[in-house]
């Protein structure tokens, strides 16, 4: 697998499009550095209104830039950082990773995927018909949620586009990924 860094994001305010940067900064524990969502507990503002303790399994945001060349060849007006995430990666299947894989971003970075995004009415809002180009189903019936995966940050370092990222698998038996 021959995965990289297309681009990499961040926001200090809950604001829908996050802006590219030349790096961030991923610290262990708490997420992209100076990002909104950057915490020990859960700091995605409808997560914290419910519940404020929870912890932060939302503090790195991924979507593969395969995706949004899907969007764009459908009308969508879809660029890295526009529907929120920090890492924009090419060559993974991010979808398809169980809960738990490992990717080792760049020279120091390590992020765990701890789960789906689910699409929400901010993609609506940002563009007529996103959220919805968003969700598919499965021939099982199954709702699949393409928005992107979410992770947590277990070891510090800078990340850049252009940055390799190797993927470790958990051990079996894997575990689908669920919404968080």
């Amino acid at each position: 697998m021959n995965a990289s860094v297309i681009a990499v994001a961040s926001s200090p305010r809950h604001s829908f499009t996050k802006p590219v940067q030349l790096f961030i900064n991923l610290l262990a524990g708490l997420g992209v550095e100076s990002d909104a969502h950057a915490g020990e507990t859960v700091m995605h503002r409808y997560a914290k209104a419910k519940d404020p303790t929870k912890p932060n399994l939302r503090q790195v945001h991924l979507v593969h830039q395969e995706l949004l060349d899907e969007l764009k060849a459908t009308g969508f007006e879809v660029y890295p950082g526009a529907i929120g995430e920090n890492i924009t990666t090419q060559g993974i299947p991010l979808l398809d990773l169980p809960t738990g894989t490992i990717l080792r971003i760049g020279p120091e970075a390590v992020v765990e995927v701890t789960g789906l995004r689910s699409p929400c009415k901010l993609l609506e809002n940002f563009q007529k018909g996103l959220m919805y180009a968003l969700i598919d189903k499965a021939a099982d019936g199954r709702v699949i949620r393409k928005s992107g995966v979410m992770g947590v940050v277990r070891q510090s370092g800078a990340v850049r586009s252009g940055d390799a990222i190797v993927v470790e698998l958990p051990p079996e038996p894997h575990r689908l990924l669920e919404v968080v």
